[in-house]
């Protein structure tokens, strides 16, 4: 082993916004204070129990989209939810836009987050 996985870090244009964003989805502190870890209006995490998604401000983000190739989605995140129904209710209401909602028939949903970060919703 080299090293330890220390966060995952998403582009977009406003950190703080997305942060609190996630934080609606998955709970956390949002810019919980960290020694060696700097933050700043470019810079922000959300750290979820032992995990850290931190978020940087690219001017010139281009958000993906989902599915075209031609803007590929880069990363998405899975989300473990109960109730998909209800999951999607609270993530549209946080700002989430519904890209693909499947037939009925399988146990995930594709979303985007405001920055146009596919994450999925997926029943555990």
């Amino acid at each position: 082993m080299i090293g330890t996985l220390q966060c995952v870090v998403l582009d977009c244009p406003d950190p703080q916004a997305l942060a609190r964003f996630y934080k609606g989805i998955l709970g956390g502190d949002v810019d919980k204070p960290v020694p060696g870890w700097s933050l700043d209006d470019d810079w922000s995490t959300l750290h979820t129990g032992g995990q850290v998604l931190a978020f940087q401000r690219a001017q010139d983000h281009r958000p993906p989209r989902w599915p075209d190739p031609e803007h590929p989605q880069q990363f998405h995140l899975d989300v473990g939810v109960a109730d998909l129904d209800r999951a999607e209710r609270e993530v549209l209401a946080l700002g989430a836009t519904l890209l693909d909602a499947g037939d009925g028939s399988r146990s995930w949903r594709v979303y985007a987050d405001p920055a146009g970060h596919p994450f999925c919703l997926v029943r555990e």
